[in-house]
């Protein structure tokens, strides 16, 4: 009998740990399986009226990282392109120093993008955030999702988890190093978690405010 007990318990934690594995990586699978035809290159993306660049941090200076950078080079790309009439750039502005979408709108500018197009979402903080407000304070319908591969498929998720229509544009205009693209995607592991507890469990609100239609027409 006494030696049957640790088994049992092994057991048992074995099975936790399966399920706790299962839990981790099958949400990620499942939003690389929904992105899978929903990601194009600049070239190849569909028209829409806006597009979401997502925020990403800023340096020091208080100018946007190589990242960021990527994201907005992008946008920039897509709305030169004509492949979008509005750029919605989403971060955080968090305390006075620290302000993502005008540093992003500064990018946008010195490339060629005219700030009567630009529009800002300070309220960005994190993707489901940047999704749940697209739509209720933008009155976003559809529209193109602007990040680097990694973040893609949960950005796709969310958005249109949240009534927004998507696809989406790998911005890869940068190299990045494999050991910094491994931690990103090991974040993604538990972010992607998150927001599928976010979407089918919590349903937060995030900060909202009064609406700010990009198209007031529509």
């Amino acid at each position: 009998m006494r030696s049957s007990i640790p088994q049992f318990i092994l057991r048992l934690l074995l099975n936790i740990g399966w399920l706790s594995l299962a839990a981790l990586f099958l949400p990620r699978l499942i939003t690389a399986l929904h992105a899978g035809a929903r990601v194009y290159t600049v070239e190849h993306a569909p028209y829409e009226d806006v597009a979401i660049v997502f925020g990403a941090g800023l340096r020091r200076d208080g100018t946007p990282t190589a990242i960021l950078r990527d994201r907005v080079q992008t946008g920039a790309q897509l709305y030169l392109a004509g492949k979008a009439t509005k750029l919605l750039m989403s971060g955080s502005n968090q305390d006075i120093g620290y302000n993502e979408p005008e540093a992003m709108r500064q990018y946008a500018l010195d490339l060629g993008v005219p700030d009567e197009d630009i529009v800002l979402d300070y309220a960005g903080r994190r993707t489901y955030d940047t999704c749940y407000r697209a739509g209720a304070v933008f009155g976003v319908k559809s529209a193109l999702l602007v990040t680097q591969a990694f973040h893609l498929p949960r950005a796709l998720f969310l958005c249109n988890a949240l009534g927004i229509n998507t696809a989406g544009v790998e911005a890869d205009n940068y190299y990045f190093l494999k050991r910094s693209r491994m931690i990103w995607n090991i974040r993604e592991l538990f972010a992607t978690a998150g927001a599928f507890f976010d979407v089918y469990i919590i349903k937060p609100v995030p900060v909202l405010g009064e609406p700010e239609p990009i198209f007031t027409m529509k």
